[in-house]
């Protein structure tokens, strides 16, 4: 067992979760608690760690799991310094990243009918964490984001996909401009969220092949990148709310183009 704080493997994990550069560096990222553990893919999975105290709890939920992987007990003063959370769940893994590319997604993309959301300058981990989760449960193809978008692997981003993150594509490009134009060449449509759009979102089909453009929580899409979609799009509202966070806009054009795509179906 690892009681010290100054193992050399204990400090590594720790600059996991603090430290986008190290992730990047180790190409791994910091998973914690049962449910990301228990969704994680074992192929994926570099090393675990169990705090003493609930080293029983856990071999006997995940003892078949945790048979086949390198896995190290630490106490629960050391399990508190690698966590990330203020109540930590006592157990959390290393998991190698995973590296999509636009043309991957295109060509395995079994549907005619292909949905994405792109996410320009997005801040808050847990806005991004909870579009992975609608993009799947929306059945959604992949995120693409840009570069000044938050880190995927951000431990509360992580968090907030509720295991998405193992299940759907995703990329960062550096700007979102000659995606937009690659997508096209697969006869993709692209809709952006705007407040000065002139259509409004449910007015529109997205039956074939869509993209959408959400921007960031407080200023929205960048000019430049707005005016490279085939329309701009609103979410009517009533009081004084011009605008919706962005994982809620996100929410609503995703299950509308659900929905519509059911309707053909049925």
């Amino acid at each position: 067992m690892i009681t010290s704080l100054h193992n050399k493997d204990i400090k590594a994990a720790a600059a996991l979760s603090a430290k986008k550069k190290e992730r990047d560096r180790q190409g791994l990222f910091v998973v914690e608690g049962p449910k990301m553990f228990g969704e994680a893919p074992v192929e994926r999975i570099s090393r675990v760690y169990v705090a003493q105290s609930a080293a029983a709890q856990m071999y006997e939920q995940y003892g078949a799991k945790l048979s086949g992987l390198p896995c190290e007990t630490v106490s629960d003063e050391v399990f508190a310094k690698m966590s990330d959370t203020k109540t930590p769940q006592g157990i959390l893994c290393l998991v190698r990243q995973q590296h999509y590319y636009i043309e991957e997604i295109l060509r395995d993309s079994v549907k005619k009918q292909m949905l994405f959301i792109m996410l320009e300058d997005i801040q808050d981990p847990g806005n991004l964490g909870t579009i992975f989760r609608t993009a799947e449960a929306a059945g959604a193809d992949g995120v693409i984001m840009n570069s000044s978008t938050v880190d995927i692997y951000n431990p509360k981003t992580i968090r907030s996909t509720m295991g998405s993150v193992y299940r759907v594509p995703f990329f960062y490009v550096e700007s979102l401009s000659s995606i937009i134009i690659r997508l096209r060449e697969e006869g993709v449509s692209v809709y952006a969220a705007h407040l000065g759009g002139k259509d409004a979102y449910d007015d529109c089909s997205y039956q074939k092949s869509t993209a959408f453009l959400i921007g960031n929580e407080a200023s929205g899409l960048r000019e430049e990148t707005a005016a490279c979609a085939d329309a701009l799009i609103r979410i009517p509202m009533e009081g004084k709310v011009e605008s919706l966070n962005a994982a809620v806009a996100s929410s609503v054009l995703l299950f509308e183009a659900s929905r519509q795509r059911r309707k053909i179906k049925t």
